[in-house]
């Protein structure tokens, strides 16, 4: 059963080369999407392909299964270093369970600190405080526990809504039977939006806390309310709305 890793890029990176050094001895093929024009050395038996003008990641991400063969596909952010033997645990774990769809490791920061990457399937309340000035006076963080699950640390795998796409192993069967990512969302959403059609379809989403990667998580819109990538998020969150109207129904 072979392993694919797909990394999207949309310019340098100061965690790229690591990133790709620590999956490449972890899968059979390793393919780096260029979304601007980027030199880097490649591991041996990586290969890059560069687009023609930028993309969003969902388009990157489905260009890139598109390009590949793996019956399992790790899809990475240039800042997410996996521990070695992290591909191989969750490959085991999603062989192991026939309707596990989409796999998450731990998520650590570069400190080692833990990260919460295991998440509730959002609401509009709760998106309202994070995503606008309230969020300033609600904090978030304090009052959306349930949200960002920060009192759950577990140690065995458990199922999950949604993970950060920053590391996922992805069932290539699940990917061709919900056609892949929805390229509609810029760079925001797309990861809650696969996790919530593959739910729909019956494919489970597990956290698998043995396979560990290291991610720096820039989290821009966390700090600056008013970027373009705030914008992104925006019509990331109408999109997913639009799509699956019966979430305005969890306020």
């Amino acid at each position: 059963m072979s392993i694919t890793a797909v990394v999207v890029t949309h310019g340098p990176d100061p965690d790229l080369e690591r990133c790709l050094v620590a999956l490449a001895p972890q899968v059979d093929e390793l393919l780096l999407v260029a979304n601007l024009p980027l030199d880097v050395e490649l591991p041996e038996h990586a290969r890059k392909i560069v687009n023609e003008r930028p993309l969003g990641f969902g388009a990157n991400v489905n260009r890139a299964i598109a390009e590949t063969t793996g019956e399992f596909v790790v899809i990475a952010n240039p800042d997410a270093v996996a521990m070695p033997g992290a591909v191989g645990v969750l490959h085991d774990f999603v062989v192991g369970h026939p309707r596990c769809g989409i796999a998450g490791p731990q998520l650590r920061y570069p400190d080692k600190r833990w990260q919460p990457s295991r998440r509730r399937f959002p609401t509009v309340g709760g998106t309202l405080v994070r995503r606008t000035p309230l969020r300033y006076v609600l904090r978030p963080f304090e009052r959306q526990r349930d949200h960002y699950l920060l009192d759950e640390r577990p140690n065995e795998p458990v199922k999950a809504d949604w993970m950060l796409a920053a590391f996922l192993i992805v069932r290539r069967e699940m990917l061709r039977e919900l056609g892949g990512f929805d390229e509609h969302f810029r760079l925001y959403g797309e990861d809650i939006d696969i996790c919530y059609r593959a739910a729909k379809a019956g494919w489970e989403r597990w956290y698998v806390p043995d396979a560990v990667v290291t991610h720096r998580y820039a989290a821009e819109i966390d700090r600056r309310l008013l970027t373009r990538r705030t914008l992104w998020h925006w019509r990331g969150v109408a999109r997913f709305v639009r799509k699956h109207p019966e979430r305005l129904r969890a306020l």
